[in-house]
């Protein structure tokens, strides 16, 4: 069984540079063991005690496995999985800069 694995570019150290590998398994998590036996390193960045990490997205042919049966997701031949990390943004420490004016005149929105 054929399965087509997208790797983000921060994973793909571990893939020699590959966007894309092929791997087998019945699970997610078949997959995952499966893809580590040719890519060592690569499954700790996914999961974690069993279980998805919890700033790793997964989908499976588009859809998010979290809202089907997580990493013991079935699949079958010629699925496509795309693991995506999270990615969020800026700080609650931070806040925003003001607007600067030049000589009385108000900032320019959008």
């Amino acid at each position: 069984m054929a399965i087509e694995v997208r790797i983000p570019t921060i994973l793909r150290q571990y893939t020699d540079g590959q966007k894309a590998v092929a791997g087998n398994g019945e699970t997610l998590a078949e997959l995952f063991a499966d893809l580590e036996t040719r890519h060592t390193g690569i499954q700790a960045r996914i999961v974690d005690g069993g279980e998805l990490r919890r700033f790793v997205n997964v989908y499976l042919n588009d859809e998010d496995v979290r809202f089907l049966d997580g990493i013991n997701t079935k699949l079958a031949d010629g699925d496509n999985v795309t693991i995506l990390p999270a990615v969020a943004g800026g700080s609650a420490a931070a806040e925003p800069r003001p607007a600067r004016t030049v000589a009385g005149r108000r900032p320019r929105t959008a």
